[in-house]
């Protein structure tokens, strides 16, 4: 059985041709290879280190997840698609909406648990039945909208717990970051977010040298004088150790808030395949539902031992364009950096300082770009927002999502937030579709970024120097 494990060596080892790319199933020299592998990691830190920090799990356990993750993918897609999984940013709302309601972290981990299995049981959906009832079930309107509210409902959480807490250095780095995003290129580009909290952790230490303790809201929301970088719980850490592990436990409606990630995962991951395919030239088409089978397996198993859920990332697909190295060699390194991580208590105890102040500033960009990845699906799949069909929905769904409006069922049951504004965005628009005037359904429905020709042919319909 061909385990995608065996590369051959490109051209001289040292780099690519000039036009040439590094294939999948080719390596260059293994220091260069490992390299890379380390350059990825680097990549991912601001949303695989960050984003559990934010949903309240531990920073080392999910690096080390995220690297048996990877594993998990390279095998289950033979090495045909490169990948480095790590903690998808679409669950911090839903965590923070969890721990608002009284939930612990096994609650967090169970209700991501269920997404996991969710998500298996749609990639072996499409791989016997093809992508087209990912397209129907959920066009670009839906997809959309789902993702944007995802985004735009974590505002409130910048807004109330972390920028209050330093202002001004979230405002710096707010400004360095972006400014980071705007003008650096290449690789130091797709790791601003990193270059962001470095740039935060040097302010705080700076402020609180030279202006002493703040006065303002800490981490418990206690208002008090307090040091902006505590770095006492780095000096107590272990070199060496394991992370700490849990057990999930279920609630149905800790579940029903986490369930409507399930699309924005479905849009992530089609995405990375089709970019793939795109850049290598080889058609993945039969790939896909591996793929999406693949991150719910892993998103299964690290939730389990209580990590964050786990999918492929676009810094990944940026750093693959930027150096042209498609080997999965070196996404292997990638992984076993990650488990060397995770079993370094120290490493994870920096990453637990992070200062409020600093995560109010980066956090106003990332989940800004969270609830845009939205517009953007709204755009590759040209969506008419002046079509009633498209608009009614959306736009009831994403204020009912970004507002938090509750449905009050029973006393013990309700809907609210994310799980409401899904609920009215999927079942709004197919509803609507069903009266609707036949001149309102002339657009046909797209998943997202080009994935329609999914399924019509072999070859790859997005190149145009295939035949």
């Amino acid at each position: 059985m061909d385990l995608g494990v065996r590369w051959k060596l490109h051209g001289d080892g040292k780099s690519p041709a000039p036009g040439a790319v590094v294939r999948p199933d080719e390596r260059l020299t293994w220091p260069r290879t490992v390299g890379l592998g380390a350059q990825h990691v680097v990549a991912m830190f601001g949303a695989s280190f960050v984003a559990p920090v934010l949903m309240g799990l531990d920073p080392n356990l999910a690096i080390m997840m995220s690297g048996v993750a990877t594993v998990i993918f390279l095998l289950a897609t033979r090495g045909r698609v490169p990948s480095y999984l790590g903690c998808s940013l679409s669950f911090v709302g839903v965590a923070a909406v969890i721990r608002a309601d009284g939930g612990s972290s096994a609650t967090v981990t169970g209700a991501i648990l269920v997404v996991g299995v969710v998500l298996f049981l749609v990639g072996l959906a499409v791989q016997k039945f093809g992508a087209r009832i990912i397209h129907a079930a959920m066009p670009p309107v839906v997809t959309g909208a789902v993702v944007m509210l995802i985004g735009f409902n974590l505002a409130p959480v910048t807004a109330t717990t972390y920028w209050p807490q330093d202002q001004w250095t979230a405002l710096l780095v707010m400004l360095f970051t972006g400014l980071a995003v705007v003008c650096l290129r290449g690789f130091w580009s797709r790791i601003a977010i990193f270059l962001g909290l470095v740039f935060g952790y040097l302010i705080s230490w700076i402020f609180d040298l030279t202006l002493g303790k703040i006065h303002s809201a800490d981490a418990s929301g206690k208002v008090t004088d307090h040091w902006r970088l505590d770095l006492s719980g780095v000096s107590k850490a272990d070199w060496i150790g394991l992370p700490t592990f849990h057990g999930p436990t279920f609630q149905w409606s800790a579940i029903l808030v986490a369930l409507p990630v399930v699309i924005a995962l479905v849009a992530e991951n089609a995405g990375h395949v089709k970019a793939v395919s795109e850049m290598t030239g080889e058609s993945l088409d039969d790939k896909l539902g591996t793929a999406i089978s693949a991150d719910g397996v892993a998103s299964v198993l690290s939730t389990a031992v209580g990590g964050p859920p786990n999918t492929t990332y676009s810094e990944n697909i940026g750093v693959m364009a930027a150096t042209r190295v498609y080997s999965t060699a070196a996404y292997w390194a990638a992984a076993c950096f990650a488990l060397l991580f995770g079993v370094c208590p120290k490493f994870g105890a920096v990453v637990a300082a992070i200062p409020g102040g600093v995560l109010g500033g980066i956090t106003v960009i990332l989940y800004g770009m969270i609830g845009l990845l939205g517009a953007q699906i709204w755009l590759h799949g040209k969506v008419d927002l002046r079509n009633p069909l498209n608009l009614v929905p959306a736009a009831a769904g994403i204020i009912i999502g970004v507002g938090n409006v509750t449905m009050k069922f029973t006393d013990t049951f309700s809907l609210s937030g994310i799980a409401l504004g899904t609920l009215v965005v999927i079942t709004g628009y197919h509803a609507l579709r069903a009266f609707a005037p036949a001149h309102l359904k002339t657009q046909e429905p797209l998943l997202d970024e080009g994935t329609s020709k999914y399924d019509e042919s072999g070859e790859n319909p997005a190149r145009p120097d295939q035949p």
